[in-house]
């Protein structure tokens, strides 16, 4: 008989339970909030923290595939834009004190897809041992007129 989908939560919560609950880690006050404004990659376009650090974990805003420095795309190509996406990604998480090993979360926006191939076969070159988890969604489009893509992440402070 199958078993109910609260008997299957309660187990799962048991076997796996949460490594860090935020209300649990804000009443911490070993816990630090450090804000990482100034890095290497491409300024913020708005109000936004380009990473935030706190505890143990680092989460870093979403990045394009712009050129450092500008806000002009690196290239009208997909291949190119994501590699600088993910460039862009690796100047963030650095910025912020950690490395792409320490990586534990990717979501990756794709505004097409058809490019799902291409992005995994970029996606490999950066991410060779200890692949991070990953969820990919496919918007309309995002925020700078011609980007195709779109990275952010979560890593493990140093």
């Amino acid at each position: 008989m199958p078993q109910s989908r609260r008997t299957f939560l309660r187990q799962a919560g048991a076997a796996a339970p949460l490594a860090i609950a935020p209300a649990a880690l804000a009443d911490q006050p070993e816990a630090k909030l450090a804000v990482i404004r100034r890095i290497v990659a491409p300024g913020a376009v708005g109000p936004f923290s380009r990473a935030v650090v706190f505890g143990d974990l680092v989460f870093v805003s979403g990045v394009l595939g712009v050129r450092p420095g500008t806000r002009e795309l690196a290239s009208a190509e997909f291949e190119a834009q994501c590699r600088q996406t993910l460039e862009n990604l690796r100047a963030s998480v650095e910025a912020a004190g950690s490395s792409f090993a320490r990586v534990l979360k990717c979501t990756c926006f794709l505004t097409a897809a058809t490019d799902f191939a291409a992005m995994n076969r970029v996606y490999s070159t950066f991410f060779t041992d200890g692949l991070p988890a990953r969820s990919t969604v496919v918007v309309k489009e995002l925020v700078l007129s011609g980007a195709m893509i779109e990275f952010d992440c979560i890593a493990a402070a140093p």
